[in-house]
């Protein structure tokens, strides 16, 4: 199974318009998982992440129903087939 990322239409003009994501590999972590994605599409790290690599207060982000602010944050583990959301 792969790990999905829905996309926000808030960012979707980085991702050429995609709204799912399917990333490559088993990601272990939300932060690895969301590093595939940044190298998939670079320009969606600056609208959820700081340069300081930590989410922005103003964005959140799930895995199934759950806000990653209370599993562990980046280091949130991940199923093989987890979904990935941010908003």
């Amino acid at each position: 199974m792969a790990v999905l990322v829905h996309i926000p239409g808030y960012v979707r003009e980085f991702t050429g318009g995609l709204r799912l994501v399917t990333l490559a590999g088993s990601p272990a972590t939300v932060g690895e998982a969301l590093a595939s994605l940044w190298t998939l599409h670079p320009g969606v790290r600056d609208r959820v992440v700081t340069e300081q690599g930590e989410v922005r207060p103003h964005v959140n982000v799930f895995v199934g129903a759950e806000s990653i602010r209370f599993t562990g944050g980046l280091a949130t583990p991940l199923a093989a087939d987890a979904e990935i959301s941010f908003v």
